[in-house]
């Protein structure tokens, strides 16, 4: 997510990853609302058949500390900062769909306390950044231990591969919303928020590796154990 800009960035960028009320149509908020709502209640369904006494106060710890996480800031390019998403690291973590509502308690606490985004475009900022984040890393990390190997470097470099992907997808499909809304033109839209992201994603990505091996290091069974998506 983009926390600030400088006036070489167009104006709809600051915290453009958490898009606030009045840059999206009614219609593609209504339409992010309604994916998100049907998506969220699959993924509930789906936590309360797989998650067991053992990963559920795993859910809250993840919970605060992305929350927390996301406070910290670090220089990208131009004027703007970034912080950490934190959904692929979730989703490697916990599964994806658990991850999914570990997000959605983040990003809608973030909306309610913090006007981080607004309640109209709740639903896209959960769509993004829960949804499509959390699926895009778990399914990407999956794919690269299987195209890499399941050594613990490996796995370390499958996470960041799978962070930065998340990171990049996430912003497209933001850049795609705010394109069908008409508040800037799609192709601007799509290479500025996928250049800036994609810098991002690298430091989101070197935050995820560090924290998924200090996370080996001390409790290797909640690496080993995540949920699967089938």
């Amino acid at each position: 997510m983009i926390s600030s800009a400088s006036w070489l960035i167009p104006a709809w960028l600051p915290k453009a990853m958490h898009i606030p009320d009045g840059f999206l149509s009614l219609l593609i908020a209504g339409i992010a609302w309604l994916l998100s709502i049907a998506v969220l209640a699959y993924a509930v369904a789906r936590t309360n058949r797989q998650l067991g006494e053992r990963q559920v106060p795993l859910m809250g710890v993840m919970a605060a500390f992305i929350f927390a996480a996301q406070m910290l800031n670090f220089p990208v390019a131009g004027g703007t900062s970034g912080h950490l998403i934190g959904a692929a690291l979730a989703a490697i973590l916990l599964g994806p769909w658990a991850g999914m509502l570990v997000m959605t308690s983040v990003v809608a606490v973030q909306a309610l306390l913090f006007q981080d985004g607004g309640l109209i475009a709740l639903g896209a900022n959960i769509l993004n950044m829960a949804v499509i984040a959390c699926l895009v890393g778990y399914s990407v990390y999956g794919g690269a231990q299987r195209l890499l190997g399941q050594r613990p470097w490996l796995n370390l470099a499958s996470a960041f591969i799978a962070t930065w992907s998340s990171v990049f997808v996430t912003s497209l499909a933001c850049a795609i919303q705010l394109g069908l809304s008409g508040s800037s033109p799609i192709q601007i839209a799509l290479l500025t928020m996928g250049g800036i992201h994609a810098l991002i994603g690298v430091g989101e990505g070197l935050i995820t590796v560090a924290a998924l091996a200090f996370i080996t290091a001390t409790r290797r069974d909640l690496v080993e154990s995540r949920p699967a998506a089938n």
